[in-house]
């Protein structure tokens, strides 16, 4: 049995940026044979629900209105970071897209809806320090490695 870090929102919190969730039955699923310990990197990191939309741009973290909201977003993955380190996770399933949690592909920044190749803020900080980061869309693969 893994003990796996997963984005609150994905497990139907209600902590996304617009005040919704991302309910995913697959990832639920999960909890039968792992452990869950959800995480929301940006309200661990004192941001509130709902929020302004944040993208990374120069490696920065700005919201829609320009304010410049990095240190709440890193304060958050350092928490995230904590928790996967008591729990001793080796794996996270997080949201693709977001610019804390995602993973593989984020928003390039210009609130265009462009997105790039890259990760958010707690996806970089949790693959720094080994732990296997997957997205939503790859639950099979985060399967297949616990196999």
């Amino acid at each position: 049995m893994a003990k796996i870090l997963v984005s609150s929102c994905l497990l139907g919190c209600n902590c996304r940026y617009d005040g919704k969730n991302c309910y995913n039955q697959a990832v639920i699923d999960l909890a039968k044979n792992h452990t869950l310990i959800p995480i929301c990197p940006e309200q661990m990191g004192g941001l509130t629900t709902p929020r302004d939309p944040s993208e990374i741009k120069d490696d920065k973290v700005f919201n829609n209105k320009g304010r410049d909201v990095t240190n709440e977003y890193t304060n958050g993955a350092l928490m995230a970071l904590k928790l996967a380190k008591i729990n001793d996770c080796k794996y996270a399933l997080l949201k693709i897209k977001s610019p804390a949690c995602g993973s593989g592909l984020i928003y390039d920044g210009t609130f265009s809806g462009n997105k790039i190749k890259g990760d958010g803020v707690c996806a970089k900080l949790l693959k720094a320090n080994d732990i296997q980061v997957f997205n939503e869309e790859e639950i099979a693969d985060l399967i297949n490695v616990l196999k």
